[in-house]
């Protein structure tokens, strides 16, 4: 088709485009993302309409999830437990805020994939609890219900809740091997007992790695920064890798990536997004938010460059929705749940990847 412009390429795009409606596309892989979401008639639904689910995908209403996910290939679940916070909390309405957050995706322009229709992913609701108090027991509950869907060789993508969450789902993911970690946080979460229990969002990873289901040689943790320091010599100790918020405009992203695709190398890897990695200008949401963090557009740039990665499953946690009226924080954390979703489709480890 002629680049120049006048009367002769008027016409042409007339004649091509003049009567088409939106879905009428002409490039294939744009057409094979458009197939899938426009009708013949050249509609879509709006944004706003329907039940609200993560990410738009189809729901599924599950009682056993060992004996009802089998033909799932990625199960996106809501975790609303929030008692292992330290200072603010309201992160047991992430998973909510995140269903009403609309139009993300379908279409991944970078990783160039529409994960939602070109997975076998559904959102299958919020992990049910025996007590709204209890810490402890709510941790058992997560694990006993990730252990089944992993069972049934399906990977999680969840919604917290606050970051103690985390430990349990590597509890049912890395029971057989230690997996490696990628994880994008303003702390290490790699702290001790205190207030007389191991079991808060400042811990999960010092736990896990203690109980032998994360392999801390293969974890990078991005974004680190603030004035608890102190807590994390756990990470050093135990041969995590650590860059610092401030280090990561010194080193740019692509030597970011590098150094995070050399740790965790071609095992199974989880990825952890805590919002509060983002600076609090992008995302005030969050139950403890530290100056100086890294910004939206760094953070995606990261993300998508971990494209084939044997990523084994991932969360994004403690999004507060009610610190945050703009609903900013929310809409980052759901189009990071995006990401890493889109990053999923290209994993080794999903059924059908192999």
């Amino acid at each position: 088709m002629s680049k120049s412009w006048g009367p002769e390429k008027l016409a042409e795009l007339k004649a091509k485009f003049g009567d088409a409606h939106g879905g009428e596309l002409h490039d294939p892989e744009f057409r094979k993302v458009a197939d899938k979401i426009f009708s013949g008639s050249g509609t879509r639904l709006a944004p706003f309409s329907g039940i609200p689910t993560f990410l738009d995908a189809p729901y599924r209403h599950v009682t056993d999830p060992g004996s009802e996910l089998e033909d799932l290939q990625v199960a996106l679940i809501g975790i609303p437990m929030d008692l292992g916070v330290t200072n603010r909390p309201g992160a047991r309405f992430g998973p909510r805020a995140l269903r009403a957050i609309e139009r993300i995706g379908p279409y991944n322009h970078v990783l160039k994939c529409a994960p939602v229709q070109e997975l076998k992913v559904e959102d299958i609701g919020d992990i049910p609890f025996g007590s709204r108090y209890r810490l402890e027991k709510s941790l058992e509950n997560i694990e006993a219900y990730m252990r089944k869907v992993v069972s049934a060789g399906v990977i999680p993508l969840s919604v917290g809740g606050d970051h103690s969450v985390t430990h349990p789902i590597l509890k049912a993911i890395g029971s057989e091997t230690p997996v490696g970690l990628i994880h994008i946080d303003a702390h290490c979460d790699t702290g001790g007992a205190f207030d007389e229990t191991k079991f808060h969002h400042g811990g999960p990873f010092r736990n896990a790695v203690l109980d032998g289901v994360l392999d801390p040689t293969r974890t990078i943790q991005v974004g680190i920064r603030g004035s608890a320091e102190y807590l994390w010599e756990f990470s050093e100790q135990s041969g995590m890798t650590v860059i610092h918020a401030e280090e990561v405009p010194k080193m740019g992203i692509e030597a970011v990536i590098a150094k995070a695709r050399e740790v965790v190398g071609d095992g199974p890897v989880y990825v952890s997004f805590d919002i509060d990695g983002i600076d609090p200008s992008f995302a005030p949401g969050t139950g403890t938010p530290e100056v100086g963090g890294l910004t939206t557009r760094e953070v995606l740039e990261f993300l998508r460059g971990l494209k084939g990665l044997n990523i084994c499953g991932g969360d994004v946690v403690e999004v507060a929705p009610q610190y945050d009226p703009t609903t900013n924080s929310a809409h980052v954390g759901a189009q990071v749940l995006f990401e890493i979703l889109s990053l999923i489709r290209f994993s080794p480890c999903i059924k059908g990847n192999k």
